[in-house]
């Protein structure tokens, strides 16, 4: 299993050009809507990406959005490339993830709520963290993609999702079937692509936080905590709320602050459902 992890991750194409072009225009600290716009409109796919996520009913805004530039101006443009830079990378390592027993737009869903809840939660208390983590938070189940191929490959989805029924341990079942979770093959994937040590560090760490390299400790057990609330097979249930609240606790975050975070977005999500 790990040399066929090993092989897929090593045989992954390169990003398209729009990703090096969003990486430069974040980059350069660029705020200007037009030349983003210009830059996602160039993958018809994005752009439906970014209006389906942008209508969902984690947002609530009062309108149907129908274009690319009053979805940029609503969820600002740092989300918006986060999101954007977020769909590519998953685009390019996609396949079905019918051993998580999801769809591929209940992914996207997930990854953007888990966004959602970096922008809720974190902008509370740390704005210059929650700026480094909304990309790391829509890409770091990233992994699960080149899992579920290899699960598949191998004639072991039904075993895998018995497992995910039985235990419903996401992480654990990862390192039970494969040897490693989603976090870390993520990270190997984009240090594959050679993408920010950001990405790589504060995703890779994951659940592993004691092992991180201090200037990301905290980006890495943020990270956890969405990790738990975004639970691909059970976001925002009681249990993934008992177990971030766990986390905050052990980490040192004001547990009240993420506690009513996450009232805030499901208030929003029964609003608008």
């Amino acid at each position: 299993m790990k040399k066929k992890l090993t092989e897929k991750i090593d045989s992954l194409p390169p990003l398209p050009n729009s990703m090096l072009e969003l990486e430069d225009f974040r980059k350069v600290k660029n705020t200007n809507p037009e030349e983003l716009i210009a830059i996602i409109k160039k993958d018809p796919l994005l752009v439906s990406t970014i209006l389906r996520v942008a209508n969902s009913s984690m947002f609530g805004f009062r309108s149907t959005i129908d274009t690319l530039s009053r979805a940029i101006n609503l969820l600002g443009i740092n989300f918006t490339i986060s999101l954007a830079m977020g769909s590519i990378v998953q685009n390019t390592v996609k396949c079905n993830l019918s051993p998580y027993g999801i769809s591929n737009d209940d992914f996207i869903e997930i990854s953007a709520l888990a966004t959602k809840i970096v922008n809720t939660w974190v902008s509370k208390f740390d704005n210059e963290l929650k700026e480094d983590l909304l990309m790391p938070a829509f890409l770091q189940e990233t992994g699960k993609f080149i899992i579920s191929n290899v699960l598949t490959q191998e004639d072991k989805s039904k075993d895998f999702l018995k497992a995910l029924n039985k235990t419903n341990n996401i992480t654990k079942c990862e390192e039970d079937f494969i040897g490693f979770s989603s976090s870390r093959i993520t990270a190997n994937i984009f240090k594959h692509w050679a993408l920010s040590h950001n990405l790589i560090f504060s995703i890779g760490f994951v659940g592993n936080s004691e092992s991180c390299p201090s200037h990301f400790k905290k980006h890495t057990q943020a990270l956890e905590i969405v990790k738990a609330l975004a639970d691909m097979r059970d976001p925002l249930s009681d249990r993934s709320i008992k177990i971030s609240s766990e986390l905050a606790q052990k980490y040192g975050f004001d547990e009240k602050i993420l506690l009513d975070s996450i009232e805030n977005i499901k208030d929003e999500i029964r609003e608008n459902s």
